[in-house]
């Protein structure tokens, strides 16, 4: 397997945990060749890349497989390096791919700005959300959230239960 085939199973695969890595969608074919660097923005744009992809992919399908990957490289290759020949500007698309992995730049990161520890501590919670929560902050469950029946007999909140026989 080349690194090319490498790079296009890695880009298949990316964002879909169910895929096999033999077939790429539209939207991963996209980001293969922005995070390449072949859709430049101004030779190649997104409008190019989609325009080649709907061409490229057979009737009713919203895949390509890499026989078709590589056909559609060799139609936006031209476009990408114009004054080089075919054979040329192909290899220098494949240079640009070959070993790639997709970027996770720009994705959400969690925050850590200070009203999120202040409305995460449970130390601080007041009324029933308190009674959610046992001392270490971990959620007490079903419990926490439903009144269970003791069925002693007893009203619930009532200090001397369990003191009657000791006293008659």
């Amino acid at each position: 397997m080349s690194e090319l085939e490498k790079a296009f199973r890695k880009f298949a695969m990316y964002g879909d945990t169910a895929a096999t890595g033999n077939d790429m969608t539209g939207k991963n074919f996209s980001k293969m060749l922005k995070d390449c660097g072949v859709m430049d923005g101004k030779a190649v744009t997104s409008t190019d890349v989609d325009i080649v992809f709907n061409k490229i992919k057979t009737k009713g399908a919203r895949t390509i497989n890499f026989a078709e990957f590589q056909q559609a490289m060799k139609e936006l290759c031209g476009k990408r390096f114009k004054g080089k020949s075919p054979e040329e500007a192909l290899q220098a698309v494949y240079a640009l791919m070959e070993g790639k992995e997709p970027a996770n730049v720009g994705v959400t990161k969690t925050t850590t700005a200070g009203g999120v520890d202040r409305l995460t501590d449970t130390s601080k919670y007041t009324g029933s959300h308190k009674e959610r929560f046992d001392e270490s902050g971990k959620g007490k469950g079903i419990a926490g959230r439903e009144d269970v029946t003791n069925g002693s007999g007893y009203v619930g909140a009532y200090k001397g239960a369990g003191t009657y026989d000791k006293t008659h």
